[in-house]
C-alpha cells in the first residue's frame, strides 16, 4: 500500500472499523436498520459528513478516466501507475504454499469471485507456481479472521498471504503480525490502516460509484425531480461513500434524494417504494448495491407506475431486468474479476518483478450501448452471477459458474 495506500486505507476506515468493501460484497456484524429513512429524525441515521472525504471523492473522480497500465483485454492485471514494490528478494522457483485467510463466501459476488479464484489457482498449479492454497473462510467475523490469520504464521508453512479482511481497524493487527514474517502479504478487496503489505489489490472505490451512479440520474432527472434510494446497511464505509458522493451530487443539482436502509430485503424494498409512490411520483431509484433491484422495478410495475431512471449493479438479475423492461439505467460496477489479481501478484513476487504498491484496478460501469454485449457475454449464467466476473478464459468456463460449484 505505501503511502498512497495507507492514506486511502485510514480514510477508508474512517469512523469505524465495520468495514466490508462491497458491490454486493458485504455481509458484516453491523446494526440493522431496515427499512427506515435515513433522511430527517430517523434513529439509525448516518452522519454523511463523518464518511465524506474531499481529498478521496477528488482522487477517484479523476481515477475514474485514468490510463490503466496494461492489456484491456486482461484488465485484472491492469493498473493505475504510481509507486511500485520490488520483490526481487522474494524470487525463487517451485510450487510455493499460498495461505489464505478470506473474510467470507456468503454473498453471490464473493461467491462468483471465489469460483473464479480456485479456476486461476489450477492454471498456477499446472505451471508450477502454486503447489497449494490452504483456505480459512472467517464467515464475516472478526475474530475468527484474527485467529485464521495467527493460525497461518503459527503453523509457519506458508510461503505468502492473501488477505480479503472482514474489516479495517480490528485485522490491522493480524496483517501486520502476518508482515513480520517477512513473507509476502497481498491484501484485496477490503483495505487495513497499515502499509505493510507487498500490494493492497482493489477496484477505484466507493466514491468512484457514488460519482458515475448520480452523475447518470442527474443527467436525466429535473431540478425537484425525486429519487429514493435503496442502501443495503449502515456503518460500511464503501457503502457509505457511494451514497456520500452521491447525495452531495443531488443536492448540488436540487434533486430531492430519500434514503432508506433495506437489508437488500426484496419485500421491503417493495414496501419502500410503494409508500413513496403512494404520496407522489418518483422519478429515479439509486442503489448502493445491486441487490433487490429487480423488487424495485416490480414495485413499480405492481403501481402501475411509469418506471424511473435506474442504477443497480452488474448482477446479472437487474441485467435481465433492465433489458425485458427497457427502463433508462446504469449498472455500476465493483470489478468482481479482482479475485484473480491477488494470485497472479503471488507468481509475480515469485518471479521476483516489481508490482504495484496500491494496485487499483478498473471500474467501468455497464451503461446501455453495452447491455446486449454483456448480456450475450453470460448467456447461461445463473441471476446471482457478475457479469464482469473476468474468467471467461479459465479452465472450468462456463460450466463451475453456471452450476456455482463452491471449490
Amino acid at each position: 500500500m505505501r503511502t498512497k495506500g495507507i492514506r486511502t486505507a485510514v480514510t477508508l476506515a474512517a469512523a469505524s472499523s465495520l468495514l466490508a468493501l462491497t458491490a454486493c460484497t458485504t455481509d458484516p456484524s453491523v446494526t440493522e436498520d431496515t427499512g427506515t429513512a435515513s433522511e430527517g429524525a430517523s434513529p439509525g441515521a448516518t452522519e454523511q459528513t463523518e464518511w465524506f472525504d474531499q481529498a478521496l471523492y477528488d482522487e477517484q473522480n479523476e481515477q475514474r478516466t485514468a490510463t490503466f497500465e496494461g492489456s484491456p483485454d486482461e484488465p485484472w492485471l491492469q493498473y493505475i501507475a504510481g509507486d511500485m514494490t520490488d520483490t526481487s528478494k522474494f524470487a525463487s522457483e517451485g510450487g510455493h504454499k499460498v495461505c489464505f485467510a478470506n473474510a467470507s463466501i456468503s454473498n453471490p459476488w464473493r461467491q462468483t469471485g471465489w469460483i473464479t479464484m480456485n479456476e486461476q489457482l489450477k492454471v498456477l498449479q499446472d505451471e508450477g507456481v502454486v503447489s497449494e492454497m490452504e483456505t480459512r473462510d472467517a464467515k464475516d467475523n472478526d475474530n475468527t479472521q484474527i485467529a485464521d490469520i495467527d493460525y497461518f504464521i503459527n503453523e509457519g508453512n506458508c510461503d505468502a498471504f492473501i488477505i480479503s479482511p472482514n474489516s479495517t481497524a480490528a485485522l490491522t493487527p493480524a496483517v501486520e503480525r502476518a508482515c513480520e514474517t517477512g513473507k509476502p502479504v497481498v491484501v484485496f478487496d477490503r483495505g487495513v490502516e497499515t502499509d505493510c503489505a507487498t500490494t493492497f489489490i482493489h477496484p477505484i472505490g466507493g466514491f468512484a460509484w457514488g460519482i458515475d451512479s448520480a452523475n447518470f440520474l442527474t443527467e436525466r432527472l429535473q431540478e425537484g425531480d425525486k429519487v429514493v434510494a435503496l442502501r443495503i446497511l449502515p456503518g460500511v464505509d464503501v457503502l457509505e461513500q457511494r451514497w456520500a458522493a452521491a447525495e452531495k451530487i443531488f443536492a448540488e443539482k436540487g434533486i430531492e434524494a430519500t434514503d432508506y436502509f433495506t437489508n437488500a430485503d426484496p419485500t421491503e424494498i417493495k414496501k419502500i417504494i410503494s409508500d413513496e409512490l403512494a404520496t407522489g411520483d418518483v422519478q429515479g431509484v439509486w442503489m448502493d448495491a445491486g441487490d433487490g433491484a429487480v423488487a424495485a422495478i416490480e414495485a413499480f410495475e405492481d403501481a402501475g407506475k411509469d418506471l424511473p431512471v435506474m442504477t443497480g449493479e452488474d448482477e446479472l438479475s437487474f441485467l435481465r431486468k433492465w433489458k425485458e423492461t427497457g427502463i433508462d439505467a446504469l449498472a455500476p460496477v465493483y470489478s468482481n474479476f479482482q479475485w484473480r489479481t491477488p494470485l497472479l501478484a503471488v507468481q509475480k513476487i515469485f518471479a521476483g518483478e516489481e508490482v504495484p504498491a496500491e494496485w487499483v484496478l478498473p471500474q467501468q460501469p455497464i451503461p446501455a450501448e453495452e447491455l446486449d454485449d454483456w448480456l450475450e457475454r453470460n448467456d447461461g449464467m445463473p441471476d446471482g452471477h457478475y457479469a464482469k466476473f473476468g474468467g471467461e478464459d479459465l479452465p472450468g468456463y462456463p460450466d463451475v459458474w453456471q452450476q456455482r460449484q463452491m471449490p
